[in-house]
């Protein structure tokens, strides 16, 4: 049975452990696929590396527990003011796909070498890699990260229609840097308004 985009919302969790089993071609072939269409539409540079446990194999990636990583997704654009903003979007699309597939993922800005993960992908001049995606299969599929109530993350003047709620109960199960959630959603009429409260990487989450 194939899992819908909601039901992914609900069950992907960070996780930083992987077992040591490969992808699939066909796995891989669907998540260059969906890389194509997000570059596609954002003009982003994300790329899709497999097979690769360099990048996961120094003293920071220890640190942050993370452990059998040889599969990441590059988060890559060109420089500007909401860089990390696309980046944050297409990256999490790109996140839920992984899911759907049966993949485990996490966002990881710090707890990789650059350095390795830039001499294998393309990074024009005018571009920045900015984090990384950890893919694979889970040792585990995670758990559910504590969440702040509802009512401190978002502002309504009236009765809370259906649909906004469920974009609301959506925005508290994505991830954010250090579980931040440095984020309100404002609803006013029929127009939402998002934004960022500041903090590590709130702009990409």
């Amino acid at each position: 049975m194939i899992m819908t985009i909601p039901e992914a919302i609900k069950v992907r969790h960070s996780v930083r452990a992987y077992i040591d089993k490969p992808i699939s071609e066909d796995i891989v072939k669907q998540l260059h696929e969906e890389i194509a269409v997000c570059n596609a539409e954002s003009g982003l540079n994300i790329q899709l590396i497999t097979n690769e446990p360099k990048a996961f194999d120094g003293l920071m990636a220890h640190y942050g527990k993370f452990s059998g990583v040889k599969n990441y997704i590059a988060l890559i654009g060109k420089k500007s003011a909401r860089l990390e903003e696309k980046l944050g979007y297409y990256g999490e699309r790109i996140a839920l796909k992984a899911q759907m597939l049966g993949l485990n993922t996490c966002w990881v800005a710090m707890s990789f070498s650059k350095g390795v993960t830039k001499k294998r992908c393309i990074v024009n001049k005018e571009e920045k890699l900015v984090c990384v995606l950890s893919l694979g299969y889970g040792q585990t599929q995670g758990i559910a990260h504590h969440s702040k109530p509802m009512n401190d993350l978002c502002k309504i003047n009236d009765t809370m229609p259906d649909w906004f709620k469920a974009g609301i109960e959506a925005a508290m199960l994505a991830p954010t840097a250090m579980n931040q959630q440095k984020f309100l959603f404002t609803l006013s009429g029929d127009t939402v308004k998002a934004v960022s409260l500041g903090g590590f990487y709130s702009n990409v989450h």
